[in-house]
């Protein structure tokens, strides 16, 4: 049996940001990444792990957090991940121009392992020294 009805897709934002529900998400502020330039896009994901990732690698302080979040306009798939990194976009990797809004936040989740992380905080850094940027 087929069904027409469909499912709302579930999206996610991973920060350190402290924010709550009901907030927006905008362009315009210093990226996580990279030389933290105000970024164009604001990036949103359709998986826990790759918000996990998102949450684990932003710059700053804060206690990192995974928001539920609403795009409130177009989204387009991610091309710092989609192009070659992950061709099809198996992360479901997304950004768009517009705000997200935040209607939760996954307080439960568990981090990926100490010796992951620095692999990926290593490879991020090489990139950082070798002058790759993310796709603005």
């Amino acid at each position: 049996m087929t069904s027409n009805t469909q499912i709302p897709q579930q999206f996610f934002h991973g920060t350190r940001a402290d924010l709550k529900p009901g907030d927006l998400i905008a362009s315009g502020y210093n990226s996580n990444f990279g030389a933290r330039k105000p970024a164009s896009w604001v990036y949103l994901t359709g998986t826990l792990d790759a918000a996990i990732w998102g949450a684990e690698l932003a710059e700053g302080d804060g206690r990192q957090r995974i928001y539920i979040v609403e795009p409130t306009g177009p989204i387009v798939d991610d091309p710092n991940l989609t192009d070659k990194k992950f061709p099809g976009n198996p992360t479901q990797s997304y950004r768009s121009r517009d705000p997200l809004r935040i209607t939760g936040e996954v307080t439960e989740w568990e981090g990926h392992s100490p010796e992951r992380l620095q692999a990926m905080k290593d490879g991020v850094e090489r990139a950082r020294a070798q002058g790759i940027e993310a796709i603005d």
